[in-house]
């Protein structure tokens, strides 16, 4: 029997929930900007993105059901994870104007803050690293750090106490 670190296999878990986050913004962006269905996408990711290699590149695995309960929960609970990210944008900036990507990283962060799974500081920094990975170079990685705390704090008042 090989052994195994309980260490390393917990790592390897965090590793693939972080990736399947990464996916998920992936995919809804892709969800909105092509039009295409929840099922289509999830198929898609599932089948030809999660973990593959490009130009001798290998692509984290993720954790699938991270992915699919991210981007169900996220489709499922749309209008109310736009409604806290309305309120929790500065100056009323609505989220239909704010950048795809962006919008995506929100309702991806929101799924996981209205299935409260996971708690809200851990889905925060998570997405907050997210957002580095698509805007290495911007401010956008503050902006959603204070956006996501706003919206956790709304949606899961008590784990702030």
């Amino acid at each position: 029997m090989p052994n195994t670190n309980p260490d390393d296999a917990r790592a390897l878990r965090r590793r693939m929930r972080s990736a399947a986050r990464l996916y998920a913004v992936q995919a809804l962006y892709q969800m909105e900007a092509m039009g295409q269905s929840l099922d289509a996408v999830r198929v898609e990711f599932e089948d030809h993105r999660l973990g593959m290699e490009v130009d001798g590149v290998e692509f984290s695995e993720a954790h699938v059901d991270t992915f699919r309960a991210i981007l169900e929960g996220a489709v499922s609970h749309q209008a109310r994870i736009d409604q806290t990210t309305d309120r929790a944008l500065a100056d009323r900036w609505p989220i239909k104007r704010i950048d795809p990507v962006l919008r995506a990283l929100f309702r991806a962060a929101g799924a996981e803050f209205v299935a409260k799974e996971a708690p809200p500081k851990v889905v925060i920094v998570e997405y907050v690293e997210v957002a580095r990975a698509f805007f290495p170079e911007g401010k956008e990685a503050g902006f959603v750090n204070a956006v996501l705390d706003a919206m956790a704090r709304e949606v899961q008042p008590g784990a702030f106490k």
